[in-house]
């Protein structure tokens, strides 16, 4: 395992994921530390066992929410924990086995070069892709570039981002959205606003089926429902801020080439 970093911190959100998260910690450790578990209301289980392994491992910690308030909600609980601890940048990973945890140090040699900026993941789909979610994941990606001007981030909804503490809890903590599957875009546009310039980076991905262990709380209504308003919500703010986002899409500061 790597030793520990004083600065970058491996966050992991989870809900009732089932034993996938202990091997998806478990092979994170291998690459990166420390490495902090919110367990988001969890009733599998699976939060006991995570606290049992981390007695055992020192770079290990695992925060309760003790009942589900959302993903985003969890990002948000782990990174105040983290600021408070004095790290300066937070890189989120999903618990479902979706992410290569061989990319970890990539994502955080990126950050070193460029700490001022958020390292976004964009999925290399394979062929266990759903369809209707590469289909729903196009059109969420039109509407945040519109949201954005197209200043850079290559895909609306990837789980896999690195984000600076300071301007990841500034966007957050002044507003009441985004705290659930709206994370990623929420986060997106209003990191984009503030002029946090992006590293996209091509990353694999993978969606497990059942008996592989995955677990999906996706629900194609709900979820759409919400992205849809966001997308509604934001689109004065996004009228209002064009000409200054045109003007530094022009001038080269809004994204950074990995």
């Amino acid at each position: 395992m790597t030793s520990a970093s004083p600065t970058h911190l491996l966050l992991i959100p989870t809900y009732n994921t089932g034993p996938k998260v202990l091997e998806v910690v478990q092979e994170a450790m291998e690459f990166q530390a420390p490495v902090w578990v919110v367990a988001d209301g969890s009733t599998d289980g699976t939060t006991e066992q995570l606290e049992v392994l981390a007695a055992r491992r020192p770079h290990l910690r695992v925060i309760r929410h003790d009942v589900n308030r959302g993903k985003g909600a969890a990002v948000v609980t782990g990174a105040q924990l983290a600021r408070a601890a004095g790290f300066t940048h937070v890189l989120c990973f999903d618990a479902d086995g979706q992410h290569p945890a061989t990319e970890i140090p990539r994502y955080m040699a990126l950050s070193a070069q460029h700490p001022q900026a958020m390292i976004c993941g964009r999925p290399v789909f394979d062929a266990t892709a759903p369809l209707e979610r590469v289909l729903g994941r196009k059109l969420a990606n039109f509407w945040l570039g519109f949201h954005t001007c197209w200043a850079g981030i290559r895909d609306s909804m990837f789980g896999m981002r690195l984000f600076p503490l300071t301007d990841l809890l500034a966007v957050m903590e002044a507003t009441r959205f985004g705290r659930r599957y709206d994370f990623e875009c929420e986060a997106g546009v209003r990191l984009c606003w503030r002029g946090v310039p992006v590293v996209n980076v091509d990353t694999p991905v993978r969606y497990l089926t059942a008996a592989q262990g995955g677990v999906s709380h996706y629900q194609y209504v709900r979820d759409n429902a919400r992205l849809v308003s966001l997308f509604l919500r934001h689109i004065p703010g996004a009228l209002l801020r064009w000409p200054w986002l045109i003007a530094r899409r022009l001038a080269g500061k809004t994204r950074i080439a990995a």
